[in-house]
């Protein structure tokens, strides 16, 4: 009997080209593909809910395959445990519906992105330093504007804009911790880099590099003239995705 099980995980992208496997580099998809083979004497395929670029992070990936041996999810889960690389753990493994794909079956989904505003050297790695000051209110303002549904063509890197370039958002917002500022995000789908490019963006704008509105305009026109530099990947996180 053909089992469909889903994998919910965590990983540093530090050391990863990514989730997708890729003909040459380490990718997370590439590396539980070979490790779910060798566990369950089988030829592998995982699906991934968000296809997460080279350096991003996740703290709640989902990812399904389909398989024909009996083995217990608990035990599949401990024996990752002890099979998976440092940089890569499976939070749970569970036994899900035939029909249930991670990235088709999702509604929505949480991403973080964290800016220190003061230099690290532990957890360098896990955010962006940005060595100026930042107006937070031009920064929030600019962020309610992507509230709703939008085309977010102009936030996305060209060479992979899809044909339906629409999202919906439905939370997005800034908060302030201990020297540092975190955007958070949720929409029922996200473009190749969209987030980096409104927090590069946004960025700008609490610089007062870029006008306060220039992220309405990028959405009312499409046009890539009014958005910032991409925000590096070290300070992206897959939060959560819902289903």
């Amino acid at each position: 009997m053909v089992r469909n099980l889903k994998l919910t995980l965590e990983y540093d992208g530090t050391n990863f080209s990514g989730w997708q496997v890729q003909k040459e580099g380490r990718t997370v998809q590439g590396v539980l593909e070979e490790v779910l083979g060798r566990l369950l004497g089988e030829r592998i395929r995982v699906v991934g809910a968000g296809r997460t670029d080279a350096g991003v992070h996740a703290l709640g990936q989902v990812a399904n395959f389909r398989t024909e041996n009996p083995m217990p999810t608990e035990r599949i889960e401990r024996a990752l445990d002890g099979l998976l690389p440092d940089d890569l753990a499976v939070r749970e493994v569970a036994e899900v519906p035939p029909d249930f794909h991670a990235r088709f079956s999702a509604k929505a989904r949480r991403y973080r992105y964290n800016i220190y505003l003061r230099r690290r050297a532990v957890g360098r790695q896990y955010g962006w330093f940005v060595p100026y000051e930042l107006d937070l209110r031009r920064m929030e303002k600019a962020a309610g504007a992507i509230l709703g549904e939008h085309d977010f063509r102009a936030f996305c890197i060209a060479s992979s804009a899809p044909k339906r370039p629409v999202c919906k958002v439905t939370e997005a917002g800034w908060s302030v911790g201990d020297g540092e500022v975190h955007f958070e995000v949720v929409a029922d789908r996200f473009l190749h880099s969209m987030v980096r490019l409104l927090v590069g963006t946004m960025v700008e704008i609490g610089r007062g590099k870029l006008p306060v509105d220039a992220v309405e305009k990028a959405l009312a026109s499409g046009d890539r003239a009014f958005v910032g530099p991409s925000a590096p990947p070290c300070g992206l996180f897959l939060m959560e995705v819902m289903y």
